[in-house]
């Protein structure tokens, strides 16, 4: 677990790699949950007869489901301390190399891409990158957006 706290050493650590999370597997249980939450009942996720005969030999998970996955993975990488306050601000160049099979195990790395000012605070890039055991091409890369209003002061 990676602890950067306070500014200065968000700015120091730009540009680096923050680490991995360990492997989840991703079940057909998950993705059905998945699909009855959002309603994206597509026979490629949900209909495992009718996926067996498919392009992928079996039904995928939802890319927003992988994506979904990001902040559970990273709280296992990093934490940024120092801080009044972070909120997620959204997500940048959102791409989807590679789908994820049913029963397939995925990780999330993680690098600190950038750190600007903003009003009352800071905007944070983290850079994530989700990916299949055993499979070159990643599941899911994005930067995650995060938001941080600076500590007060003491005083």
């Amino acid at each position: 677990m990676r602890i950067i706290t306070g500014l200065a050493e968000l700015n120091a650590s730009v540009g680096r790699h923050l680490g991995y999370s360990d492997y989840r597997a991703v079940t057909q249980a998950d993705i059905d949950r998945f699909a009855e939450l959002t309603g994206d009942h597509q026979w490629i996720h949900v209909d495992t007869e009718r996926a067996a005969q498919g392009p992928f030999g079996g039904t995928i998970a939802h890319g927003l489901l992988t994506l979904s996955l990001g902040p559970r993975l990273a709280n296992s990488i990093y934490r940024i301390e120092g801080m009044r306050m972070g909120v997620n601000y959204g997500y940048d160049r959102i791409r989807f190399p590679s789908p994820v099979p049913v029963n397939s195990k995925v990780r999330l790395g993680a690098t600190l891409s950038s750190v600007r000012e903003v009003e009352g605070g800071v905007q944070v890039g983290i850079t994530f990158v989700w990916e299949i055991e055993g499979r070159a091409k990643p599941a899911c890369v994005a930067e995650m957006l995060l938001r941080y209003a600076a500590e007060e002061p003491a005083g």
